[in-house]
C-alpha cells in the first residue's frame, strides 16, 4: 500500500507507481531512502491524485483535526463577505481574498474557519496582529486558541503566529493544519516566507490583503503558495457604503530659495554622476547597481550623499510644516495620522507640533498607550514613518496627512486605508504634500497607480 509521510517541510512517498508520481508536480524518487519525495504543500495534489486511480493509501502525514467549531461570536455578514466565502469555496477552498483596509477582511476569515472546520493557522506580519487576532479568535470561538511569537509557543486547534515564526516552526508543524490563512498576504512570497508555505501540508489555504501587488512582480507566486485570486474589491467599489467616503488632495509646496538653491545643487551632483555612468536608477535592478557603483569610489559616495541630502531637503520644507499646523488647526477635534518616509523626520515633527510619535523604535507598552489614547480621543494627532502603514487598528483616524513616502503603490493606498473604517457622519480625507518641481513629483505619479485615486484634487 502507498504511505504518506510527513518529513521536516516534505512528504516521502513509499511504493508510490511512477504512472502516478509523474502525474504530481515536484515529485521524484530520492535514492537515498528508496521513496519519492515531494514538497509538503502538493499534499492535496498527491491525495488527488490517488483517489482518482482509485489507489489506497496510508496517510501518516496528516496530523490536523475535523473541528466540531462553536461560534460564539456571530455578526451578519454583508453581502460582499458572503461572495468572497462562496468564491473561495468554488475554488476548493484555496485562494486569495482582495478587499479594502476596513472592510472586514477578519470576518471572512471566521466564516471560512468555521466552513473548513479543520485545525487552522493564522498567520501574521506583525506581533501587534497577532494580538489582535487572538482576542477576536477568543471572542469568536469556544475553543483555545495557540498563540506562537513574542515569546509563546502554544499550539491550539486554532492558532495564530507571525511569519517569521511560522517559518522557524513549519519544520515541525506543517503536518499540524488543515487550513492556513494568510494575513496581509502579500508578504508571502519573500524568499523565506514563501518556504513556510510549501513546507506545510494544509490543502484549504486563504491569502487576505487590500493590495496583493509587490514592485519586485513576486505577487504571481499567491497562486501558487495559496491559489488564484477568487474575490476582489477595491477602494473606490466601497466608498461610502461601506467605507467612509474620502477625498485626497495632493498640495503642491513650493521651496524657498535658500531651499531651492540647495535642493538643486544636490540634485546637480547626484544626476551629473548618474548620467555619466550611464546608470538608469528607475530601471528594475537600477537602484541596487547604483549604491554598487557608488561605493567604488569617492565620487560615488558623493553622489551618493548628495541624493540623501536633496531627498533631506524636500522632506522638511518649511512650507511643508507650515501647511502640516494649517491642517492640525483646520481639522481640530478630529483624529489626524501625519506620515513621513523616515524616522529623523518623525522625531523633527513630534518635536515641533508637540505630538505624539510612533516609530520601530518605540517600546510596545508604550505604542499601545499612545494607540490606545489616540482611539479614544485623549490624543488627537500622530505622526509616524511606516509601522502604521499595516496591521493597526485605528477605526478613529479620520485624516491623513503625507509629507513623504516611496513611489510604492501598496504603502500610499495602506495610508489612505487606515482612515476608511466606516463612521456616523466620518468623511475622511487624505492630504499629499508634494514639494513643487523636484523630483517627489516623479515619485507622487508613481505610488498614485491605483484606482482609488481616481478621486483626486490637485491643489
Amino acid at each position: 500500500m502507498v504511505a504518506i509521510e510527513f518529513d521536516q517541510g516534505s512528504l516521502l512517498v513509499a511504493d508510490l507507481p511512477e504512472a502516478i508520481a509523474e502525474t504530481v508536480p515536484d515529485c521524484v524518487f530520492d535514492p537515498r531512502v528508496e521513496r519519492h519525495r515531494l514538497r509538503a504543500y502538493r499534499y492535496a495534489d498527491l491525495c488527488m491524485a490517488l483517489h482518482r486511480r482509485k489507489i489506497p493509501y496510508d496517510d501518516q502525514a496528516r496530523s490536523y483535526e475535523v473541528l466540531k467549531l462553536y461560534q460564539t461570536l456571530q455578526g451578519t455578514p454583508r453581502d460582499y463577505q458572503v461572495e468572497a466565502l462562496q468564491a473561495w469555496k468554488r475554488a476548493q477552498r484555496r485562494g486569495v481574498v482582495v478587499l479594502p483596509t476596513g472592510a472586514g477582511k477578519t470576518f471572512v476569515a471566521t466564516m471560512a474557519i468555521s466552513n473548513a472546520s479543520r485545525s487552522t493557522l493564522v498567520v501574521v506580519p506583525t506581533l501587534d496582529l497577532l494580538h489582535q487576532w487572538y482576542d477576536l479568535l477568543s471572542a469568536c470561538f469556544d475553543t483555545p486558541i495557540g498563540s506562537i511569537g513574542g515569546g509563546n509557543y502554544d499550539v491550539q486547534e486554532i492558532t495564530v503566529t507571525t511569519y517569521d515564526s511560522a517559518y522557524l516552526h513549519v519544520e515541525r508543524l506543517g503536518g499540524r493544519f488543515g487550513l492556513v490563512i494568510f494575513d496581509e498576504c502579500h508578504h508571502l512570497p519573500g524568499p523565506s516566507y514563501a518556504e513556510s508555505a510549501r513546507m506545510s501540508i494544509a490543502p484549504f489555504r486563504l491569502g487576505l490583503t487590500a493590495t496583493p501587488e509587490r514592485a519586485d512582480g513576486r505577487d504571481g507566486l499567491l497562486d501558487d503558495l495559496i491559489g488564484p485570486q477568487v474575490y476582489r474589491k477595491d477602494i473606490r467599489d466601497m466608498a461610502g457604503e461601506f467605507l467612509a467616503p474620502y477625498r485626497t488632495e495632493r498640495l503642491r509646496i513650493a521651496l524657498t530659495a535658500s531651499e531651492r538653491e540647495e535642493y538643486d545643487s544636490f540634485r546637480g551632483i547626484y544626476r551629473s554622476y548618474v548620467t555619466s555612468h550611464g546608470l538608469r536608477v528607475g530601471s528594475p535592478g537600477g537602484w541596487k547597481r547604483f549604491l554598487v557603483e557608488a561605493s567604488r569610489t569617492e565620487e560615488g559616495r558623493q553622489a551618493y550623499h548628495a541624493w540623501r541630502k536633496q531627498k533631506e531637503v524636500i522632506r522638511t520644507a518649511s512650507a511643508k510644516l507650515k501647511t502640516v499646523r494649517l491642517k492640525l488647526r483646520e481639522h481640530r477635534g478630529e483624529r489626524v495620522l501625519v506620515f513621513t518616509e523616515d524616522n529623523a523626520t518623525v522625531y523633527r515633527l513630534s518635536r515641533a507640533l508637540l505630538i505624539p510619535s510612533i516609530t520601530h523604535k518605540t517600546k510596545a507598552k508604550e505604542r499601545r498607550a499612545i494607540l490606545l489614547s489616540f482611539n479614544e480621543g485623549r490624543t488627537k494627532a500622530l505622526v509616524t514613518s511606516k509601522v502604521l502603514n499595516e496591521g493597526v487598528n485605528i477605526p478613529k483616524a479620520q485624516v491623513a496627512i503625507v509629507l513623504s513616502g516611496s513611489g510604492s503603490v501598496r504603502e500610499h493606498v495602506q495610508r489612505l486605508g487606515r482612515i476608511l473604517r466606516p463612521d456616523e457622519g466620518k468623511q475622511a480625507v487624505l492630504y499629499e504634500l508634494i514639494a513643487a518641481d523636484t523630483a517627489e513629483e516623479f515619485t507622487s505619479e508613481r505610488r498614485r497607480q491605483h484606482t482609488a485615486y481616481g478621486l483626486l484634487l490637485d491643489i
